[in-house]
């Protein structure tokens, strides 16, 4: 019988053809979630379907139970074998080319016999797809243009989204391959904002068994290189996933998670007479035995160095004498910063996210709701201001946790803030943001910035730079000049957790510390559900070496509610 993951890839298949047939889109996305879901659910399907419990996983309903028992119980879905009578070979890869329909990938397969990207963009160089009917010389270099786009494009994504691969991936090799050690390496171990791949080590009883596991992965649509010790693949995103196989797992873990890292070790360790791989490390007439990778520093004289700081960018020498056990945890953070509520563009009530917030142990919320300019995120009037802060005082009654009445206000063209001073000074906390006119050239928005920080009243300066991971650059701006401007104005730094922004970058927040800049930790929270995002935020700091006693929202409320007072 079928395990989950072939049970989940027939799910994909058939959200995948009814997303290119362009039929019920909310169809196609429940099939998508249902992979997903079965992927994910560490319960015996077969039991879950003999009890009529598979409704039971979140994300499975009613009708997607019955196709998983028929598939489950037969090896097949007979739902899936009709849509793929209906639409030709390769319409699920040559529907990834955007406005290539379905009409227009059956012309196309029909006359010229093409089924993949390759043979399609083979045919428009030949110049073939003029000759279809439909097509034209115009709409034949439109579509060149679209591949060789496409080919250009980086596959790079978020780490948020790496992270829920890399999970699958490790839940499915678990599953396939007995008595197998698996751990996440490279980029996504050190927390990077966006990865081009996804890497793995593991160690295996049986070699062979984790390669041609790892090969028969779902999602995988092509292995790009296979060893003995290594393989290489491509996701259907045209994502790389690598999985390197262990000698040593914790040597193969440091040589991994960082190659520049790793090689500053090696130099030191030859330095003190000893050799270092990634399979060994010994001396010229003994080996060492490492069971952990703090053996290996320890045996270099120096403090465990944390993956997210294995950089090769100083922290080896400052491992000589610190041993990071300051470093900021999540378990430091007292109150959850840069809150928003449907008071302007959130999705969850002041109350909804105070309790929220309580639930997970914090003692105090800021709530920041945007200010008038930002219009299109529902900005707050001085009169909606005041009738929020009477809602804040009535749930401040319901509740233990201690609610801080804020505001994300709009540093605006010119650096003035978005509210009166007579306003400001009655905020227990600002957050001082830009929202609009990002194209403003370097000059200009470097003095923007700097009029509006210099602003009197303390603020949190969010997300600093504005940008978007993989989505919208930094704004642009000389970020020295300006934490050199700012070093004696009442303001503090966000580090914004929300994943698709990861603002300020840690290479600057690391130029802020040294400065000595106070920190906030935040998840820009729109719904509850945000408020989850903490560990991107944390993890963010770490790779800046920011401490706990440089974060305000790790101190307890009455330091918190003094340091951001604005008047």
């Amino acid at each position: 019988m079928p395990d989950k993951y072939e049970i989940a890839n027939y799910l994909r298949e058939t959200g995948l053809l009814l997303s290119a047939k362009g039929e019920n889109q909310f169809k196609a996305r429940a099939y998508l979630r249902g992979a997903k879901a079965i992927e994910a659910t560490q319960a015996d399907i077969g039991k879950l379907i003999k009890n009529d419990l598979l409704t039971s996983i979140p994300g499975i309903g009613e009708s997607l139970a019955k196709t998983i028992a028929e598939i489950y119980q037969s090896g097949e879905s007979k739902y899936l074998g009709r849509l793929k009578n209906e639409v030709p070979e390769g319409t699920i890869e040559l529907s990834r080319i955007p406005g290539l329909t379905l009409e227009k990938i059956e012309k196309l397969t029909s006359a010229l016999g093409v089924h993949t990207i390759a043979e399609l963009e083979k045919a428009c160089v030949e110049e073939r797809v003029r000759l279809v009917p439909g097509f034209a010389a115009r709409s034949e270099r439109a579509l060149l243009g679209k591949i060789q786009r496409m080919k250009l494009r980086t596959s790079a994504i978020l780490l948020v989204d790496a992270l829920e691969t890399a999970e699958e991936i490790i839940s499915y090799m678990r599953s396939s391959v007995r008595g197998l050690d698996i751990e996440v390496t490279g980029d996504v171990r050190r927390w990077h904002e966006a990865v081009d791949k996804i890497q793995f080590v593991g160690k295996p009883k049986k070699v062979s068994s984790a390669i041609e596991a790892f090969k028969k992965f779902p999602l995988v649509v092509e292995v790009i290189e296979s060893r003995d010790d290594f393989v290489s693949a491509k996701l259907f995103n045209e994502l790389i996933v690598e999985l390197f196989i262990a000698q040593n797992m914790p040597l193969k873990l440091l040589e991994t998670t960082s190659p520049a890292h790793f090689l500053h070790l090696q130099r030191l360790a030859k330095r003190k007479n000893f050799s270092l791989s990634d399979a060994e490390f010994k001396t010229k007439t003994r080996h060492i035995e490492i069971v952990s990778e703090a053996d290996v520093y320890e045996k270099l004289g120096l403090a465990f160095v944390p993956p997210e700081l294995r950089e090769d960018d100083g922290e080896i020498e400052l491992a000589r004498k610190d041993d990071f056990s300051d470093l900021l945890e999540i378990e430091d953070i007292q109150g959850m910063t840069h809150c928003h509520s449907t008071y302007s563009d959130g999705r969850h009530s002041i109350e909804q996210m105070a309790r929220a917030a309580e639930r997970m142990g914090m003692k105090y919320i800021t709530i920041t709701d945007h200010s008038p300019t930002a219009h299109y995120a529902g900005g707050l009037t001085v009169d909606r201001l005041k009738e929020q802060w009477e809602e804040i005082e009535r749930v401040q009654e319901k509740v233990k946790i201690k609610l801080l009445k804020g505001t994300e206000c709009d540093i605006l063209a010119d650096g003035a803030l978005d509210y009166p001073d007579e306003i400001l000074e009655q905020f227990d906390v600002i957050i001082a943001s830009i929202h609009s006119r990002y194209k403003q050239d370097e000059p200009r928005m470097t003095k923007r910035l700097l009029n509006g920080l210099r602003n009197p009243h303390f603020k949190i300066w969010g997300h600093p730079l504005g940008r978007l991971v993989l989505r919208r650059d930094p704004i642009p701006c000389d970020v020295e000049k300006i934490l050199e401007a700012i070093q004696d104005s009442p303001v503090a730094i966000e580090i914004n957790g929300d994943p698709y922004r990861l603002d300020l970058a840690p290479n600057w927040a690391k130029l802020a510390r040294e400065m000595g800049f106070k920190f906030v930790i935040s998840t820009d929270a729109h719904a509850t559900s945000d408020l989850q995002n903490l560990p991107f935020g944390i993890y963010q700091a770490r790779r800046a070496g920011i401490r706990k006693s440089q974060v305000l929202n790790a101190q307890n409320f009455l330091t918190f509610r003094k340091a951001v007072r604005p008047a």
